[in-house]
């Protein structure tokens, strides 16, 4: 889905860069498996630029972004650290990702913000495509764990995206362990 530009106090937040595209992610030949290229229908969902409320908070009515589902609160952090997603999906295969409890995947990517380092963590889900031969990765969510946000983190149990990707598209269970 193409999300449209978000307009606040006259300035126009461009979105054009969670745009969907497609990815080649190619894996290397290893002793156990041949040089194999998994390709990426990859889409983002509106959480990694909106929010929910806070508890309480009050929110004006310019600040509200229409979704096809559902209208969440514009998130101008969120938006900022929105632009290096297509960056860190795009290097996925290059870096560790976890499982979550709730049968999806995530990583972080540690960010510079104000001078201090956080944890920027992308929670993402990959299944078959519509297309023959392709998966879809969709980016779930996409945020700095913050005292707002402070839910814990989950339990890490690392796997890689080839991993991932060889067994949905074989239509293998991949075991979140425990």
């Amino acid at each position: 889905m193409k999300w449209n530009s978000f307009e606040y106090q006259g300035t126009t937040h461009d979105l054009s860069h969670l745009d969907p595209f497609e990815w080649h992610y190619t894996t290397e030949a290893g002793k156990n498996h041949p040089e194999t290229t998994y390709k990426f229908h990859v889409t983002f969902s509106m959480h990694c630029f909106t929010r929910k409320p806070k508890n309480g908070e009050q929110i004006a009515n310019d600040l509200w972004y229409q979704g096809p589902k559902e209208d969440r609160v514009f998130c101008f952090d969120r938006y900022v650290l929105s632009q290096q997603l297509p960056g860190i999906i795009q290097d996925l295969g290059d870096r560790p990702c976890w499982h979550t409890h709730h049968g999806n995947y995530f990583t972080i990517e540690v960010i510079t913000q104000g001078g201090q380092a956080v944890d920027y963590e992308v929670y993402f889900d990959v299944t078959r495509a519509a297309r023959k031969g392709w998966l879809h990765l969709v980016v779930n969510s996409a945020y700095v764990r913050t005292a707002d946000y402070a839910s814990t983190q989950p339990r890490k149990r690392k796997i890689r995206l080839r991993v991932i990707a060889h067994n949905t598209q074989k239509g293998k269970p991949i075991n979140p362990g425990k």
